[in-house]
């Protein structure tokens, strides 16, 4: 087997040793390795190591889960001006790596998994949006493959991927802007 690292963090150093003297001071017996694992963990807070162990793993998954892929915040930034103080996309942006960037914030407002008529991506535009033409809006974004539809335009869905960093993080901020009005 081999050594598994698991850091351990105590957010009050002293609080941690008084614990842990206190638990060494209840103990009559014999300290074993074990034991004296599930006594540092509980000094910290942890029902017992395994406890320690199983968060620290957790804590592991969750962390991979999410790359720490390198964000240009001063995109996000270029794309964050384009919305209004409640989340609307003002003006269609000039730059086309802004235009991309902020397509994503309008797939966001459309259903995933779900067809949709015409009408029903429109007003999902429309909320979403100031400048009312949802009709270009859905033909970039069929361009851009976020969105397809059939031949004869009668359904539309939404194409279910994951956004680069930028519009994760632009995403998040407009829809924190949403929350607050």
């Amino acid at each position: 087997m081999s050594k598994q690292t698991i850091p351990l963090v105590a957010d009050d150093i002293s609080q941690f040793s008084r614990a842990l003297t206190k638990q060494l001071e209840q103990n009559d017996q014999p300290l074993s390795h074990v034991r004296m694992l599930n006594l540092i963990a509980k000094a910290n807070g942890y029902r017992n190591f395994q406890h320690l162990r199983a968060s620290h793993k957790s804590a592991a998954r969750l962390n991979e889960a999410t790359p720490n892929e390198a964000i240009d915040f001063a995109l996000v930034e270029r794309c964050l001006n384009q919305f209004s103080a409640d989340g609307v996309l003002r003006q269609w942006p000039s730059r086309s790596k802004v235009q991309k960037t902020v397509l994503w914030v309008l797939w966001s407002a459309i259903p995933s998994g779900k067809a949709l008529h015409e009408k029903q991506v429109n007003e999902c535009l429309n909320t979403a949006h100031a400048f009312k033409d949802p009709a270009t809006l859905r033909r970039i974004m069929i361009g851009y493959e976020m969105l397809e539809r059939k031949k004869d335009g009668s359904e539309y869905w939404r194409i279910e991927q994951k956004p680069p960093a930028e519009a994760l993080e632009l995403i998040r901020r407009v829809m924190e802007r949403r929350a607050l009005v």
